[in-house]
């Protein structure tokens, strides 16, 4: 059942200066343990995306969708990974990564027959059991984000998204580094570093079937953001639990 998947947390703070109380283990499994997880708006029960659900796609978006369709879920393309990246002062930052199109790690086997070098070049980072960690696309913000009119974000792997979406003293992550901030009511807010008073929106605000994920202003002022740009982080097998469970 779905509530027997649940744990008690007790004050929990998370990425900001909201106290986790909640029974809602989704968001510590995302945060902490790093499992992937569904992104749900809060709206429309939408989840959120990779246009191109494809390992070689780096200058697409992502959008809303509102069905799960049999193609997405295969390619992983409605799951996320929301990784550790660092902190900024006292609160810690995160990569959003898809699981669509993720490039496995090379294997030991063929490691070792590359030699040293190529193994030093295919091996991106080990994990705490010591297994090579795969690539993974993030989404990276525009640097002229959110006033400009193109598109405000990509997923793509750091290393080939394009120069208005790189750092720009010369850090590729600096554009793909997110405070995340649990809501009070349980969801979580996105807002970029390098855009402190953007948030993670929508195009036109609008949280259509297919709407682009663009920066949005968050007019609210705070980082509680407003419930047209939050999203409850669902795990795989809840990813049909209604959003507004959360609040029964």
């Amino acid at each position: 059942m779905y509530t027997q998947e649940r744990t008690v947390m007790s004050n929990l703070v998370v990425g900001g200066p909201v106290a986790v109380n909640s029974y809602d283990n989704a968001i510590v499994a995302a945060l902490i343990e790093n499992r992937p997880v569904m992104l749900v708006h809060a709206f429309n029960g939408g989840y959120l995306r990779p246009v191109e659900l494809k390992e070689d796609s780096h200058d697409k978006g992502v959008k809303l969708a509102t069905a799960l369709d049999p193609a997405t879920k295969d390619a992983q393309g409605h799951l996320w990974h929301i990784t550790p990246g660092g902190f900024f002062g006292q609160r810690p930052l995160y990569f959003i990564e898809s699981a669509a199109g993720q490039v496995p790690p090379t294997p030991a086997v063929a490691a070792g027959a590359a030699g040293a070098a190529g193994a030093g070049r295919a091996d991106t980072g080990r994990g705490d059991d010591g297994v090579p960690k795969p690539r993974r696309r993030r989404i990276s913000v525009h640097q002229e984000a959110p006033k400009s009119t193109a598109d405000t974000v990509q997923l793509g792997l750091p290393d080939k998204v394009g120069d208005k979406w790189r750092g720009k003293n010369g850090a590729i992550e600096d554009t793909q580094l997110w405070v995340v901030t649990v809501t009070p009511w349980g969801g979580i807010t996105f807002v970029p570093i390098t855009h402190p008073d953007a948030i993670l929106g929508f195009k036109d605000h609008a949280v259509t079937a297919d709407a682009e994920a663009r920066l949005t202003y968050n007019w609210g002022g705070d980082f509680t953001g407003t419930v047209i740009n939050t999203f409850y982080p669902r795990l795989p097998n809840e990813w049909n639990v209604p959003y507004h469970h959360v609040f029964t």
